[in-house]
């Protein structure tokens, strides 16, 4: 089993410059790991993760989209899979960290568990290359040809807790973040 933060240390690499969407759990660990103005905070609304960026990534085809989702946030909104999957949004990386908890809203057990297939309900919904990783060394091997590959694509990373980072709601639903981030898109728009 891999621990999370070290997945996103790893992708965290590979993407310097990349507009990122992360979600709950993962938007604490990512704002540690790599803080950045192109990070997109979204959360307040659960679920919501895979149509922002889809909005994200219609809206901006030039630029490469990531969104960091959870498996309960995936959950709520699991239609989005099948929108996304008939958009084929060619820019769009959708990587679902699936521990089978709802781990920021204390710790209960998302239905289905660990038993879901995310990546094989991704890929009946239509998204151009699905995988899954239960291995750190795999998934650092395979990195470089999963931000290659035209999109949709779906990326299911089997995960547990890692490193505890600080759950910081107030920067997550700040307005000085939303401008942050809405400075950072008007520059990169407009070459600046």
């Amino acid at each position: 089993m891999m621990k999370r933060d070290q997945v996103l240390e790893i992708l965290a690499e590979h993407i310097p410059e990349t507009v990122v969407v992360p979600v709950f759990q993962s938007a604490f660990d990512w704002m540690k790991i790599r803080p950045h103005p192109l990070n997109y905070l979204c959360l307040g609304a659960m679920g919501q993760a895979s149509s922002h960026a889809l909005g994200l990534a219609l809206g901006m085809p030039q630029e490469r989209i990531v969104v960091l989702d959870g498996d309960g946030s995936l959950l709520m909104n699991l239609g989005s899979l099948v929108t996304i999957g008939s958009l084929k949004p060619r820019n769009l990386v959708h990587f679902v960290s699936h521990n089978g908890i709802y781990e920021v809203n204390g710790r209960y057990p998302i239905p289905g568990g660990r038993a879901i297939h995310f990546d094989r309900i991704a890929k009946e919904a239509g998204y151009a290359y699905t995988c899954s990783f239960s291995e750190l060394e795999v998934f650092r091997r395979e990195i470089k040809n999963i931000l290659s590959v035209p999109g949709p694509v779906f990326v299911s990373l089997h995960v547990e807790a890692g490193k505890e980072y600080p759950k910081d709601y107030v920067v997550i639903h700040s307005a000085e973040s939303r401008d942050t981030f809405r400075t950072a898109i008007r520059r990169r728009m407009s070459g600046s």
